[in-house]
C-alpha cells in the first residue's frame, strides 16, 4: 500500500505541475520575430508558469479570447482591443511595447514608392499596378494595411488587374510570397528583421508616424469563462509590464538592432 500511495502521490504531483501553464493568444509577429523565445524563459524561471502560445492574426487571437480558449490575449490592433474590452471579453488592457510597420519591395522600386510618406507610396503602387502582397487574414498588420489604403483613397480589393494578392496567412509566409513575386508588402519591422529569405526585397517606406505599431495585453474575462487561469494570467501581464519584463523586451535584438520598444509606463 505504501508503494501504491507513493506512486499515486507522484502522479498527482506530476499532474499538478503540468497544470502550471497558461495559454496566450498572440500575433504571428511576436512569435515569428523570435521575441517569445527570448522573453518567455525569464517569466517561467521567475514564476514556474509555462506559457503556451497560439500565434495567429490579431483578429483570430481575439476570437480565441472571445471563446475562452486562452487566458491572455497579446496583440496589436488598438481599436479592436478596445472593442474586445468594451464588449466584456477582456479586462485590464495594458500597453506593453511598440515598433513600426514598413513597406518592403523590390530594390528596383518600379512604382517609385520609396520614401517616408506611406499614403503617397501606396498611391504610386496602385497607379503602377505594381505587385503587392497582403496578408488578408484579419491580423493587426492587415487591419493597419486596410486603414492605410483607405487614407490613400484606394480600395485594392476592388481594383482591376491581378496586382493585389491576398495570402490569407501570417507575416512570414506573406513575406515569402512577396520575395518569390518580387512584390511590395506591408510588414511589421520585427518579423522583417528576423526574415532571411529576402531575395531582392528591401525596406523602401519607413519613418511615417502613421506606421506606428502599438502592442497591448489583456486578461480574458474570467467572469465570462470561469476556467480562465486568472492568477497566472495576471502574473504574466504584471511581469510583461514590470521593470524586469520591459527590460527583457528591450534586450531583444537581431544583428544589433532592437525589435521592440517597451512603453508600459506611457
Amino acid at each position: 500500500m505504501g508503494l501504491a500511495l507513493g506512486l499515486l502521490l507522484a502522479a498527482w504531483c506530476s499532474a499538478a505541475h503540468a497544470q502550471q501553464f497558461i495559454t496566450v493568444a498572440s500575433t504571428t509577429s511576436t512569435e515569428q520575430s523570435g521575441l517569445f523565445r527570448h522573453i518567455l524563459p525569464g517569466f517561467t524561471k521567475a514564476t514556474g508558469v509555462e506559457v503556451r502560445v497560439v500565434a495567429t492574426g490579431t483578429g483570430q487571437a481575439l476570437d480565441i479570447g472571445r471563446r475562452g480558449d486562452a487566458d491572455v490575449v497579446f496583440v496589436h490592433d488598438e481599436a479592436a482591443e478596445q472593442a474586445f474590452v468594451a464588449e466584456g471579453h477582456g479586462i485590464g488592457r495594458r500597453r506593453v511595447m511598440y515598433n513600426d510597420f514598413i513597406v518592403v519591395g523590390p530594390r528596383a522600386d518600379p512604382a517609385r514608392a520609396a520614401g517616408n510618406d506611406i499614403v503617397a507610396a501606396l498611391q504610386r503602387i496602385a497607379h503602377a499596378h505594381a505587385p503587392f502582397v497582403s496578408r488578408g487574414d484579419r491580423s493587426g498588420t492587415h487591419a493597419a494595411e486596410l486603414r492605410l489604403w483607405k487614407m490613400a483613397g484606394v480600395d485594392p480589393r476592388q481594383a482591376t488587374g491581378a496586382w493585389y494578392r491576398e495570402t490569407g496567412s501570417g507575416m512570414g509566409p506573406t513575406l515569402n510570397t512577396a520575395s518569390g513575386m518580387n512584390a511590395y508588402a506591408l510588414s511589421d519591422r520585427g518579423t522583417w528583421l528576423a526574415f532571411r529569405n529576402r531575395g531582392e526585397l528591401a525596406v523602401l517606406i519607413q519613418g511615417d508616424r502613421r506606421l506606428f505599431n502599438q502592442y497591448g495585453v489583456m486578461l480574458v474575462n474570467p467572469a465570462k469563462h470561469a476556467h480562465v487561469k486568472k492568477d497566472m494570467g495576471q502574473a504574466f501581464i504584471d511581469w510583461l509590464v514590470s521593470a524586469q519584463g520591459q527590460a527583457a523586451i528591450a534586450r531583444y535584438r537581431i544583428d544589433g538592432e532592437q525589435l521592440f520598444f517597451p512603453n508600459a509606463g506611457s
